[in-house]
């Protein structure tokens, strides 16, 4: 399975929309979640869990990460885990996180379902979404309330919502929520997933995907399938910037045999923390090549 820190791209997609679902391993999206929450209907919900087994086994077997998104647990949520565990998801996301104590007793639900289908313990991955400014200021908490937590998803809509903002494609409205998320994951050690572009245009999700990465982010939920080759594509390094990153690395560790304690590249001082960072890059670069799917632009 690829590992979480090389997942790009996470999409949403309606639980119960047998057509939908199976065709989105030809997304080429690295996460493809089935939706129980707001993309399925209640009265739909039993047949989108009856899909389950067969959906998951069939997206790993197309290269994707298979996740599930269920319905909090005192709505729904444990009914959905007792169908979808069968399938032995990857990741079960849980939204509208707020308290450290949900993602408790997410661990303690899952745990229980591992047991009983023979699914190895603490296999299974858990990822809260914060969707409220009440989980936006605790995301270190609920970071670390389980082991089993290899990242955090940030929503937009229910979070706008909650601040009563006005969303515009711009997402201006967001950009403190989104940097102030993601120094809350790295400093607790969890994946940050960026929030979804929720416009269909290509021009703005590859803005707005931009964006993202020079905050740092290196992962992206999407609610349209045809956002992934473009989400994928800005959050893999290109030709030229891994050869940049390779050209730091030389002129930075030329400089030190030298004696000199940093070097200059087209009129840029390099130092410790831009050689680190070249030197993550073309880390990067090389792990992703190594999974495919998708690749950046050249």
């Amino acid at each position: 399975m690829r590992p979480v820190r090389l997942c790009r791209s996470w999409l949403f997609l309606e639980g119960a929309n047998e057509d939908v679902l199976q065709r989105a391993g030809l997304s080429g999206a690295d996460v493809l979640i089935q939706e129980l929450e707001d993309f399925t209907p209640p009265a739909l919900r039993p047949a989108a869990r009856a899909l389950a087994p067969e959906l998951y086994a069939k997206w790993r077997q197309a290269g994707a990460v298979a996740a599930v998104r269920v319905n909090p647990l005192a709505q729904g949520g444990m009914d959905d885990l007792a169908a979808v565990m069968r399938g032995r998801p990857d990741i079960v996301a849980l939204p509208k996180v707020a308290e450290p104590s949900d993602v408790a007793r997410l661990d303690e639900a899952v745990s229980a379902f591992e047991r009983d289908y023979g699914i190895p313990q603490r296999s299974t991955a858990l990822l809260p979404n914060i969707e409220f400014a009440r989980g936006l200021v605790q995301t270190g908490a609920i970071a670390k309330a389980s082991p089993r937590v290899a990242a955090c998803l940030m929503a937009s809509e229910d979070l706008a919502a909650d601040l009563n903002a006005e969303r515009e494609p711009d997402g201006v409205e967001l950009a403190y929520c989104r940097q102030r998320f993601l120094v809350e994951c790295v400093a607790h050690g969890v994946v940050a997933i960026d929030c979804p572009y929720t416009w269909s245009d290509a021009e703005g999700v590859m803005r707005d995907t931009r964006f993202a990465r020079r905050l740092g982010y290196g992962a992206k939920s999407l609610v349209d399938s045809a956002h992934a080759a473009i989400v994928n594509g800005v959050l893999t390094p290109s030709q030229e910037e891994l050869q940049r990153a390779r050209d730091i690395v030389a002129a930075f560790e030329a400089a030190r045999a030298a004696g000199r304690s940093r070097a200059e590249l087209d009129g840029s001082l390099i130092e410790v923390p831009t050689y680190s960072n070249a030197k993550r890059l073309i880390a990067r670069g090389e792990a992703l090549r190594q999974f495919g799917r998708t690749a950046a632009p050249t």
